[in-house]
């Protein structure tokens, strides 16, 4: 059973939406916040406040966190963000090329996070903590979506098809060509749609584990309120599109091209020449390596039904990259980049080519059966395991706390 609430979003006027919302924080470089903040009504002025002090300023400072709800009050006066009047969920469609996923926008229980029933499968880091949950009490508001997935029920399925036939508030194309369309559910639905969430045993995070963590902590000081839900996208999994995390590595470990192919039949890979540069099913990897593409196979004295470590990414840590590359701790090796498979293929096998990596690993996408698997087991998959596309913007509802 899970108590998803509608709330009153502090939303973009609808005229001057496609000039508000922002990429995620946690996306964008310096340089790529300091451009976007030459617009004055981009959202970077409150996710990275940092843009409005001067260069080099600590993004975690003090300062930083005061610019932020500086900033947030601004928007407010400025008439640029607009407080509903009532409660509702909201639909936020995404429209990519023939790609289209809707989520319905709501407050999920802090409670059902803490005790599990809102699935998670990655470690948080302390100090991202530390700057989420800085953040949020700063601004006394929920400003971006954890993103989560459920298991799709005909009767949430109807549920949408039928709030979708109300007209959008806004319609924008950001830069990126993606559509984005926010939709307020008329208030009539609000019991139903709460009544058809309440049907989901389960929800799952799949982005946003450092600002559900934050919530938890904000939840516990506060004991009661709005500090008791956090502002979250929820998607029916079946919409959802994850694509490949890839891999690039700086050498060999010492290895020519045949040694390492070698090395990698020894450890119970199979080796197929001629492969595509986008492997076609679980359990291949396309490596660029000397001007061509092979595929590795898991070999049947590699595969497992283990959920973390019959993972794709675990079998080529752990059987390669690891034993073979020398790469024993993947989140702070430096000879090693994560490529987010919006790049594609091309990009890596750029890369080899003008030296910067030796070797690439086009991956298959991990799959959401295989998220529910590991989080449902109680586990964690290993780092850089999921790459979602697209992005989820930031600055489409605001969910305020007090």
């Amino acid at each position: 059973m899970s108590d998803v609430r509608p709330f009153r979003a502090l939303r973009p006027r609808d005229d001057l939406a496609g000039e508000i919302i922002a990429p995620p924080y946690d996306v964008l470089t310096d340089a790529e916040c300091r451009a976007l903040a030459r617009a004055p009504r981009s959202f970077v002025h409150v996710t990275r406040s940092e843009v409005d002090l001067p260069e080099g300023a600590d993004p975690h400072g003090d300062a930083a966190y005061a610019k932020a709800a500086e900033n947030l009050v601004r928007f407010v006066r400025e008439g640029w963000l607009v407080l509903d009047d009532e409660e509702t969920f909201y639909l936020y469609a995404q429209s990519d090329g023939d790609h289209r996923q809707v989520a319905v926008l709501g407050g999920a229980s802090v409670a059902e996070y803490d005790d599990g029933r809102i699935a998670r499968h990655e470690h948080t880091r302390p100090d991202k903590e530390d700057d989420r949950t800085r953040h949020l009490e700063a601004l006394d508001a929920q400003v971006g979506l954890v993103f989560l997935a459920y298991a799709p029920t005909e009767r949430l399925s109807a549920l949408v098809a039928e709030a979708e036939r109300a007209p959008a508030a806004w319609r924008v194309r950001t830069e990126d060509g993606v559509i984005h369309a926010l939709r307020p559910v008329p208030v009539d639905l609000v019991p139903a749609f709460r009544a058809a969430f309440a049907a989901v045993p389960r929800l799952y995070v799949c982005d946003g584990h450092h600002r559900s963590a934050a919530a938890s902590r904000v939840a516990a000081r506060r004991r009661g309120g709005a500090a008791d839900h956090f502002l979250a996208g929820l998607f029916p999994a079946d919409q959802l599109r994850c694509l490949a995390y890839n891999r690039l590595v700086a050498d060999l470990a010492g290895l020519d091209a045949d040694g390492f192919w070698a090395a990698a039949a020894a450890a119970g890979w199979e080796i197929l020449a001629d492969a595509p540069a986008a492997p076609a099913q679980r359990g291949d990897v396309s490596v660029y390596l000397a001007g061509g593409w092979r595929t590795l196979r898991a070999g049947p004295r590699l595969r497992t039904d283990d959920p973390v470590r019959g993972l794709d990414v675990s079998l080529l840590q752990d059987h390669l990259l690891g034993p073979i590359l020398g790469i024993d701790d993947p989140r702070r090796a430096t000879r090693v980049q994560f490529v987010g498979g919006a790049r594609g293929t091309d990009a890596l096998r750029a890369a080899v080519d003008r030296g910067e990596a030796a070797v690439a690993f086009s991956m298959y996408p991990t799959g959401l059966d295989q998220l529910f698997q590991v989080a449902d087991a109680g586990a964690v998959m290993p780092p850089k395991s999921t790459w979602f596309e697209p992005k989820l913007r930031e600055g489409v509802a605001i969910r305020l706390l007090s």
